[in-house]
């Protein structure tokens, strides 16, 4: 029991150490006041979008940077997205949409529909969205300023993640308490360890040329995490990238329930974990098994520490996210809980083969 008891605040100590690090180091995008004039590519995988993608589109309408052409690809969807869409550019010039071919077998289904939007592109820099995102004032304009002054090959955001249902809030919080809690986003820039870099494919805006000569949706064609996976190959090529908060110039409403939220998570759980099951079981007795452990000793002094850890990172990290600190602090141990049940289900579909996503196999 000791040991289980000093691995677990090893690990509650390192992931504080990594909030607070972010905390201050703020690693966010900032809007700026000079203006850029790439012509911007914005690509739009689309497959059964149609309660968000008029959102998305009409707010890059509303963007205050101009040059730039909209692609939205209906990656065969069973719902009215592609009419949407054809309507929609109807009305405005600068968009367009067309239907994916059909997927083939060493292919999954985004990163082949990446791949052909990137073919269709004309612009000096690529910006792929997912379909749930909604751009604020400034966002593109800023993400272009940063292209240029780090001199970026890729530029990625965590979007402020949009939760409507009490179900939205037990389970997507996590994903900004991992993201924040573990990586160092300022120190993994400036180390440039190509292991440690990330990014998230609802904001991945690319230099043309780099992307042209490398095709990176195509090398990670069957890869469930595609955005990370390129992230490591970028800075493994000595390319620089850098991922930082939306700071509200970016939202996404990823989920619309408990179920389409656990199921997401599911999805990419394994995936984040290199598929490696240990990996993942080692990480969760120390989320969860090790709390409980720390619990059951009864010991005050223990357990008001321990809370206390949880209680401040959770607080950091929802100021950084944009979200409620107390209702997260309130629902950490259902979210935990609900993570839990998600590793289970990852593990079983992954051993079973039988991971799906709107319809496909992942």
């Amino acid at each position: 029991m000791f040991i289980a008891i000093y691995a677990t605040f090893i690990f509650l100590i390192l992931r504080f150490v990594v909030t607070v690090f972010n905390f201050v180091s703020d690693p966010k995008l900032r809007r700026v006041s000079k203006h850029y004039d790439d012509f911007v590519s914005i690509l739009i995988p689309a497959r059964d979008e149609e309660h968000n993608i008029l959102i998305l589109l009409n707010s890059i309408r509303e963007q205050d940077y101009e040059n730039y052409e909209v692609i939205v690809l209906d990656d065969d969807s069973s719902d009215k997205t592609y009419q949407l869409c054809a309507d929609f550019a109807a009305k405005h010039p600068a968009f367009r949409v067309v239907r994916g071919k059909p997927l083939p077998n060493d292919w999954l289904g985004k990163n082949y529909a990446c791949h052909q939007l990137a073919k269709e592109a004309k612009g000096d820099l690529l910006l792929f969205l997912d379909a749930d995102v909604k751009l604020y004032a400034n966002a593109i304009n800023s993400a272009v300023h940063r292209m240029h002054s780090g001199k970026l090959s890729l530029f990625s955001l965590i979007p402020n993640q949009q939760m409507d249902t009490f179900g939205e809030k037990c389970v997507v919080p996590l994903l900004h308490y991992g993201a924040l809690s573990l990586i160092a986003f300022r120190l993994v820039q400036l180390t440039k360890i190509a292991q440690l870099s990330v990014a998230c494919g609802q904001f991945m805006l690319f230099e043309t040329g780099s992307y042209r000569k490398y095709q990176w949706h195509e090398k990670v064609k069957e890869k469930v995490v595609e955005d990370v996976e390129i992230a490591k190959m970028i800075v493994g090529m000595k390319l620089n990238s850098e991922f930082l908060l939306a700071n509200n110039l970016v939202s996404c409403r990823m989920y619309r329930d408990y179920n389409s939220a656990m199921r997401g998570l599911r999805k990419s759980t394994m995936g984040a974990f290199n598929y490696n099951v240990f990996s993942v079981l080692v990480y969760l007795l120390l989320l969860v098994a090790g709390p409980m452990i720390v619990l059951m000793t009864l010991n005050a002094n223990l357990i008001l520490l321990m809370a206390g850890l949880i209680a401040l990172a959770r607080s950091m990290v929802s100021f950084m996210a944009g979200q409620n600190p107390l209702l997260n602090i309130i629902l950490h141990p259902v979210q935990v809980s609900n993570f839990m049940i998600v590793v289970f289900a990852a593990i079983q579909k992954q051993l079973t083969r039988t991971n799906v996503w709107k319809g496909r196999r992942v």
